[in-house]
């Protein structure tokens, strides 16, 4: 299992210098080795990050495949939409085209939206159905209540049968319609898939997520928050945060 790496930024600024300089690296590792880079992507404060982080870096932008984390089962137009803000925002920026983009189908139920997701997965990465697909980076954050994705504490999607390696494609990729948080209906990766990725990054910036980030690095692990249960097995586990978030932990 994975170790834990916690670097520690003074600032937004160092942070997003931290994660576009990992991504550099991690996107030409992945590239030299398979000639494509696929990296899957998180919401939120992230796409502001990306957006400031992503244009100073050097990479061979044709080579990357951009998935996400998770979804919200709305139209891409929605200001809600994840895709919807990386469209809008990361275009202007960097050399990517709408194509390196795999995105669900909004226009049919979550439950039929997260089957089509994994099986776009399953293409894109020319896997059969009995294997996980392994992201060369996933891009994370995480929410006051310690979900990541659309992974809410307590809920059944942290419970078997999504939390079971033998699993088959159809569980990669999970609908959620009654997330705490709304949107209520999204599309999220399910953890296997998560810890089955060759790295995974946890973003966390402010001192709102203090307590949070404290309890996922060093709670007693007897009722881990959803956060807490990313550790990729065979791949490396980075979180970079801001002082801020950082100032309770020992």
């Amino acid at each position: 299992m994975a170790a834990v790496e916690v670097n520690v930024c003074a600032n937004e600024s160092e942070v997003i210098s931290s994660v576009s300089k990992l991504i550099e690296s991690k996107a030409s590792e992945a590239i030299d080795k398979n000639n494509i880079f696929r990296v899957g992507l998180s919401g939120g404060s992230l796409i502001k990050f990306l957006c400031k982080g992503l244009p100073t870096i050097n990479t061979t932008w044709q080579k990357w495949q951009f998935f996400f984390c998770d979804e919200r089962h709305v139209p891409f137009d929605h200001p809600e939409s994840t895709f919807g803000c990386y469209k809008r925002d990361l275009l202007k920026v960097v050399s990517v085209t709408d194509e390196q983009f795999i995105v669900i189908n909004p226009n049919v139920s979550v439950e039929e939206a997260a089957k089509d997701y994994a099986h776009k997965i399953e293409q894109e990465f020319r896997i059969s159905s009995a294997c996980i697909p392994k992201f060369d980076l996933l891009l994370l954050g995480i929410g006051p209540d310690g979900h990541t994705c659309s992974l809410f504490p307590n809920h059944p999607l942290l419970k078997d049968p999504y939390f079971d390696f033998s699993m088959k494609k159809n569980k990669w990729v999970a609908p959620i319609s009654d997330s705490p948080k709304p949107p209520p209906c999204r599309v999220t990766l399910t953890l296997p898939v998560l810890n089955n990725a060759k790295c995974a990054v946890f973003v966390t910036t402010g001192e709102s997520k203090a307590e949070t980030l404290k309890e996922i690095l060093e709670g007693n692990g007897l009722n881990p928050l959803p956060a807490a249960l990313v550790r990729p097995l065979q791949g490396e586990l980075h979180w970079i945060v801001d002082k801020e978030a950082a100032k309770l932990l020992i």
